[in-house]
């Protein structure tokens, strides 16, 4: 089963690890990711750009409303994901738990990923992304 861990964290949390050196963290998150790939359950790994860097699209009026970042009311901002291959849920949590770049203010939000397998298969959609996947060694 896939499973996404998706890293957030407040604003006074991102505050707060400016003072932590990049190399710091990068060796941190390196490790992990090691750890990770020897387990052979690490399938993707991305860190997001700041958030004043982002362009928001509202769907609440017709056209969309396109705005530049930073997020307009949100409390935690997503800064990143790591998408794993465990067994199960519980697996998934255990890996959350030992993330690096933790501590007040940082959440890792945990969510399985969908099969293509748990979709109706007559679908003309569902067969045409089945063979995309194909084609492109997704499946």
């Amino acid at each position: 089963m896939k499973y996404m861990l998706i890293m957030r964290a407040t604003d006074e949390a991102y505050a707060a690890m400016a003072d932590v050196s990049m190399d710091e963290m990068i060796e941190k998150m390196g490790r992990f990711q090691e750890e990770m790939l020897r387990a052979g359950v690490l399938l993707a790994a991305e860190g997001l750009e700041d958030p004043a860097e982002s362009v928001v699209v509202d769907h609440g009026s017709e056209p969309p409303i396109v705005t530049d970042g930073p997020y307009g009311e949100t409390k935690e901002l997503f800064g990143g994901f790591y998408l794993l291959n465990v067994s199960s849920r519980e697996e998934a949590v255990e890996w959350a738990k030992r993330a690096p770049g933790t501590g007040p203010g940082f959440r890792t939000e945990i969510r399985r990923v969908s099969s293509i397998d748990e979709f109706p298969q007559d679908n003309p959609w569902i067969q045409k992304e089945r063979a995309w996947r194909e084609a492109t060694g997704q499946l």
